[in-house]
């Protein structure tokens, strides 16, 4: 059959589908990569993105990229490991292909990510095992992490809807239904469904800003939780800085990293978090979902956590290093965010941070941090920025959270109340 002969045969579901799939490949180059004539785009992506992968490569290319590469994940090819590999091997890496990723970016290739996996793959398999072979991934992936995390390099990530995270999502649902109800999710919380996305995007990322300008000139010297389980204070890094939806990169592209995106973060003060938190979300980690998670903070470190659900992966995520204990990010989303009110848990944190304002513990994004050139890792720690192998976000927010703005003199400033905005940027 031949290819116009298919498009003629089109149900009505897939025509919407594949003119939608085209609006996500068109965001995912202009708005999230913005890629520049000559540069290179590196892709990685789950192997069901084919569809997705083809319409960012087609986009990429019209903008002008001098070569799209894209490495593919096989989910079955990754489970095996865990079934077949012998005790031993779980310590090894692919450090060549971290080290030719890592070389890439400092080329100046844009790096997109296209998030889908199944948020259940490992459920059932070693946890030993899974933790042994992060920290290696983690490990020799790491050169590359810190030009993302330092945003030498315009970079995004964007979702792909995948028949195994489908039915996590929707487990009621049959397979193919459930895929199109996240398609649909995933296509509304991507901000796609408006007459010109490319425009509608360039509004948020103007409300955005105007709240990261607001808390910059506000120079807040802590920021302060209090609701149900919670009485948290966030002290902040020494010149942090405040960031949301588009930002310019090292390289000079403004891209947005996130597509979604509804939050402003900066940079946590890693020795200065003080109180207790409770998560109000659960959190999808490496085939567990850990709820109900409760933690107390001295000196900047977790001394005391507790998890209904999951509470041996949990602890396992805190061992990681001495940076695990510790907060590297913090971000504020309002409790009306789109993903939020769809009332749908993705247990994908692109969506789920999203949905609410929240902490992530270890590395930090120096990119919310001002003057940093020149500037060494103890350099940087000493002004409060947090190292770590790993970045994990999970959400604190919700519609019962307060959030103030605490300043130099210690007075506080409502910033949030019952999780929504106070200030009118």
């Amino acid at each position: 059959m031949t290819g116009s002969s298919q498009a003629q045969n089109a149900t009505p579901e897939e025509t919407k589908l594949a003119s939608m799939l085209d609006r996500l490949g068109e965001v995912a180059v202009r708005t999230g990569l913005n890629v520049a004539p000559g540069q290179q785009v590196i892709i990685t992506a789950p192997l069901e993105a084919v569809p997705l992968v083809r319409r960012v490569t087609e986009h990429a290319y019209k903008a002008g990229a001098a070569l799209v590469t894209t490495f593919y994940a096989d989910e079955e090819t990754t489970l095996a490991r865990y079934r077949f590999g012998h005790e031993e091997t779980f310590d090894t890496a692919a450090d060549w292909m971290a080290r030719g990723m890592a070389e890439g970016f400092r080329a100046g290739a844009a790096r997109l990510a296209i998030t889908g996996s199944n948020p259940a793959l490992l459920a059932g398999q070693n946890p030993e095992h899974i933790s042994r072979a992060s920290r290696a991934a983690s490990r020799v992936n790491r050169p590359a992490m810190e030009i993302i995390t330092n945003f030498d390099v315009n970079w995004n990530i964007v979702a792909t809807a995948t028949p195994a995270w489908a039915k996590v999502v929707f487990p009621d649902l049959p397979e193919d239904q459930a895929v199109l109800r996240l398609w649909d999710a995933i296509f509304a919380a991507s901000r796609l469904t408006g007459v010109d996305p490319v425009a509608d995007w360039a509004a948020h990322n103007a409300t955005l800003h105007r709240r990261a300008a607001f808390l910059n000139d506000a120079r807040y010297a802590a920021l302060h939780f209090t609701g149900p389980g919670t009485d948290l204070t966030v002290g902040l890094a020494d010149g942090h800085d405040w960031a949301g939806g588009s930002e310019k990169a090292g390289n000079g592209i403004v891209c947005n990293p996130n597509i979604p995106t509804e939050e402003v973060f900066t940079t946590p003060h890693r020795l200065k978090v003080e109180g207790y938190v409770a998560s109000t979300k659960p959190l999808s980690h490496q085939g567990t979902l850990i709820d109900d998670i409760r933690v107390r903070f001295e000196g900047g470190k977790i001394v005391e956590m507790h998890a209904l659900k999951g509470e041996d992966v949990l602890s396992r995520v805190l061992d990681t290093d001495e940076g695990a204990r510790r907060l590297g990010e913090v971000a504020l989303v309002p409790h009306s965010s789109p993903i939020s009110q769809s009332g749908i848990l993705f247990q994908n944190t692109l969506f789920d941070e999203n949905a609410a304002s929240h902490i992530a513990l270890g590395q930090a994004y120096t990119k919310c941090m001002l003057d940093t050139a020149g500037q060494d890792e103890a350099a940087l720690a000493a002004r409060g920025a947090n190292s770590s192998m790993i970045h994990i976000d999970w959400m604190i927010g919700s519609g019962e959270i307060d959030v103030d703005g605490i300043d130099a003199n210690g007075t506080a400033v409502p910033l949030m109340r019952k999780g929504e905005w106070t200030i009118s940027a």
